[in-house]
């Protein structure tokens, strides 16, 4: 029947996965913590070179560089190549899906205009306040791998839960000389993200490999930003000198790394989870880096502490399985939902 082709083709994404949840949370905390690493390797790269573009044009080249050498010895991540372009050409994929890495080319530029002048924690607040929001609506309207999920009560209440988080760990520092405006940035780069782990687990799931997902990525990515670094340095000229500080050219490498991540991981928990673990993640991650190895001034307030553990809260809340999400796979048959599926598969 029409209909069940049409219920058929919006579902064809939501594939199961044998990842336990409990795993893929984990693992989501982990990753959201590399997030926090690289911004704080590109932000410092960037006011060694006192130029973001180039910086950020060196962290997505190196790990494009990284992806084409694995690709090229790596049979599989080939094959994954060879999939892809026949999920394009079959029209199983749209052409724009392949943009993910535009997102993630603003982010790494936001990195180095903001990053060291908000310091880490600051900054990761600002830039997960989007991508929260973010993986709210994107969840919502379906635009991730794993289909609609409807926003549970639990849901409701982690993604509340860590905006309050968020305002309260930043709510000492904007009371300070931050501008507003420089917060903006991190904020947009959120919500981009959010958008990128959507169509990167759209990616991996057409070609079945997350390194055609990521290889994607930084293609687009470093193309991106190729173009911006060459505007930039027409009109500024380009740096005196190169730090020879080998940590400061990893963030490309730990880019690889998360990104990876994020499109396998992204099927398995669904765009706001994968979101508000990389929060808890990043502001922990975050918050170690600024007490550790601080890069402003600005010394780290008991809001910044309190509501990165409340962000914690939040992850763990929105996890919780209220209800099934209702996915009508036929009229005639029963009521089965992507996390019913999940846990089935997963032996949850």
């Amino acid at each position: 029947m029409p209909a069940d082709r049409d219920r058929a083709h919006h579902h064809a994404h939501a594939e199961s996965s044998r990842m336990p949840m409990w795993a893929a949370i984990a693992l989501t905390i982990v990753t959201g913590g590399l997030v926090a690493l690289q911004s704080r390797v590109n932000g410092e790269l960037a006011r060694e070179l006192a130029d973001f573009s180039v910086a950020a044009a060196i962290s997505f080249g190196s790990g494009l560089a990284i992806l084409v050498l694995l690709a090229a010895v790596w049979p599989e991540g080939r094959r994954g190549l060879v999939r892809l372009r026949g999920a394009l050409r079959a029209g199983r994929l749209a052409w724009w899906m392949l943009l993910g890495g535009v997102a993630g080319a603003w982010f790494v530029a936001t990195q180095g205009l903001a990053a060291g002048v908000l310091g880490v924690a600051l900054f990761t607040v600002a830039f997960v306040a989007g991508q929260t929001l973010g993986g709210v609506v994107f969840d919502a309207i379906g635009l991730g791998p794993g289909g609609r999920r409807p926003l549970s009560p639990t849901r409701i209440a982690g993604a509340a839960l860590a905006l309050v988080a968020i305002g309260w760990a930043v709510s000492a520092q904007v009371a300070g000389a931050v501008p507003i405006w420089l917060m903006l940035l991190p904020f947009s780069a959120g919500i981009g993200a959010s958008w990128q782990q959507a169509m990167n687990g759209r990616v991996r799931t057409a070609s079945a490999s997350a390194l055609a997902a990521t290889l994607m990525n930084f293609l687009v990515g470093t193309a991106v930003l190729v173009v911006v670094m060459l505007a930039h340095a027409a009109s500024v000229g380009w740096p005196i000198a190169f730090p020879t500080a080998p940590w400061l050219y990893a963030g490309g490498a730990i880019g690889c790394v998360f990104i990876a991540a994020q499109a396998v991981l992204v099927r398995r928990v669904g765009v706001l989870v994968l979101a508000l673990g990389l929060v808890a993640g990043q502001l922990a991650a975050a918050l170690a880096l600024d007490l550790l190895l601080p890069t402003s001034a600005r010394p780290v307030g008991f809001a910044t502490v309190g509501g990165t553990v409340l962000a914690l809260v939040a992850v763990a809340l929105a996890s919780i399985r209220w209800r099934p999400a209702r996915h009508l796979a036929a009229e005639a048959g029963p009521t089965v939902t992507t996390e019913e599926a999940g846990e089935v598969t997963s032996g949850r």
